[in-house]
């Protein structure tokens, strides 16, 4: 079964255009057509390899239930492509539908530059 909720980094700056243009398509659908997600269990990994050191963090909450765009989970390029999906990734083949976006939550690094999922999540 798919999680009913994947979370998706993002910077205030991005969050902030995707609202007022009431979707959001980030680069990443363009150059590899999908945008990047995590589950619950993969965001701080995901995070401490890709976004060390970036201070201005959101963490979308998205109800794959709402989406409009197809969603897919995935092994990471260049990994093998298995049954098991504890290593596969959600990806979102198409633009975020903001309602489908049920909770924005800071996501701060820690005072020893690592990042922790949020406790409310």
């Amino acid at each position: 079964m798919k999680e009913r909720i994947i979370l998706h980094i993002i910077s205030k700056k991005d969050w902030e255009k995707a609202q007022k243009e009431g979707g959001y398509t980030p680069p990443s659908l363009a150059s590899e057509g999908f945008i990047h997600c995590s589950t619950k269990e993969q965001t701080a990994d995901t995070a401490n390899l890709f976004f060390k050191g970036q201070t201005d963090l959101l963490l979308l909450s998205i109800d794959t239930l709402q989406l409009e765009s197809p969603l897919v989970f995935e092994a990471p390029a260049g990994m093998p492509n298995d049954e098991n999906r504890a290593g596969k990734f959600p990806h979102i083949y198409g633009h975020l539908n903001l309602n489908a976006v049920v909770k924005v939550s800071s996501f701060p690094m820690n005072t020893d530059g690592i990042f922790e999922l949020p406790k409310e999540l």
